[in-house]
């Protein structure tokens, strides 16, 4: 599928873009010609966290095409193009990255897999030089910061290099595991919904 957003200001190339990614089926791709480097940026960025590749060409005459090629088409299909175009196109905010876990497993399919996504996931976290200053951990996530989690390991460096671990210790309770946090410290929810609104960027998984 190919879109000329060339002449259009943000935040309308994203936003159109995301229309039109909605209704990509599998294994397709979006051509996006736009005409300034504010677009090619917020796209990009759209893409990095969305979980697509995305190739830039710069065509020589003030133009570039991007093309984006999702890896999952289910990703796009819930959401409100018009308030996460303006999102992707507003000016960042200052303040700390924040992560916040919600679950033991990493996107929806196999319990098995989405176990080993997770933890190839907070492995990746622990390979980067920008850390996040604070990764959260609730609900399910709460089983990550326990003895026996597959990603104590990866914790525990993160917490040496100064990333502060916080898990709910309702969640710890409910699941019977309060006693077997193994990193980090035990948080409450004011904590965490404070932590999440002081965040320049909130990574949800």
């Amino acid at each position: 599928m190919y879109i000329d957003c060339r002449g259009k200001a943000c935040p309308q190339p994203v936003v159109l873009s995301l229309k039109a990614l909605k209704e990509l089926s599998a294994g397709e791709s979006l051509e996006v010609q736009v005409d300034n480097t504010t677009a090619v940026e917020n796209l990009k960025r759209m893409s990095a966290e969305k979980g697509c590749d995305i190739a830039v060409k710069d065509n020589g005459d003030g133009t570039w095409t991007l093309t984006v090629t999702p890896k999952d088409a289910d990703t796009f299909a819930s959401i409100d193009a018009e308030q996460e175009g303006a999102a992707y196109c507003a000016a960042p905010t200052a303040g700390p990255t924040v992560i916040a876990v919600g679950t033991d497993e990493m996107g929806q399919g196999d319990p098995e897999l989405g176990h080993i996504l997770i933890k190839g996931y907070l492995y990746a976290v622990r390979q980067m030089d920008d850390l996040p200053k604070t990764i959260l951990f609730f609900n399910g996530g709460a089983k990550l910061t326990v003895e026996g989690s597959a990603s104590l390991e990866d914790l525990q460096d993160l917490a040496a290099r100064g990333v502060q671990i916080l898990t709910c210790g309702t969640c710890l309770g409910f699941y019977g595991i309060k006693d077997k946090l193994a990193v980090g410290e035990v948080t409450n929810m004011y904590v965490i919904a404070d932590t999440m609104r002081a965040a320049g960027k909130v990574i949800r998984i």
